[in-house]
C-alpha cells in the first residue's frame, strides 16, 4: 500500500469518527438548540471560551451553552428570574447573559 493511499485511508477514518461524535447533537431529528436553560455541567455543547463540549457549562443558565429541546419549545421553557429580577428565557442563538465569571 503506498504511502499516499495509507494516508488518504487514515484522514477518512478520523473524517467518519468525528462526524458521527458530532452529528446526533447537530443533526438531532425534531430538536434544536437552546442557549441559556441547562444547569452547569448538564449542556449538550458549546459552552463558550475554556470549555470543550457537553457538560462543561459552569454556571446554571449559562447564555453561551445549550441544551437539546424539542423543536418549538425553547422560547416557553420556564426559567427563574435573574437576581435583579429580569425574566430569563430560552435562545435559538447564544447570550450574554449568565457567563462565568473570568479569572
Amino acid at each position: 500500500m503506498s504511502n499516499a493511499l495509507k494516508t488518504a485511508a487514515v484522514a477518512g477514518a478520523l473524517a467518519a469518527a468525528l462526524t458521527a461524535q458530532f452529528a446526533p447533537a447537530a443533526n438531532a431529528a425534531g430538536q434544536e438548540k437552546c442557549y441559556g436553560v441547562s444547569m452547569a455541567g448538564k449542556n449538550d455543547c458549546a459552552a463558550g471560551p475554556g470549555t470543550t463540549c457537553a457538560g462543561t457549562s459552569t454556571v446554571d443558565y449559562q447564555g453561551n451553552a445549550f441544551k437539546l429541546v424539542d423543536a418549538g419549545t425553547c422560547m416557553s421553557i420556564e426559567l427563574p428570574a435573574m437576581m435583579d429580577g429580569t425574566m430569563r428565557k430560552g435562545s435559538l442563538t447564544a447570550l450574554e447573559r449568565d457567563l462565568p465569571m473570568k479569572g
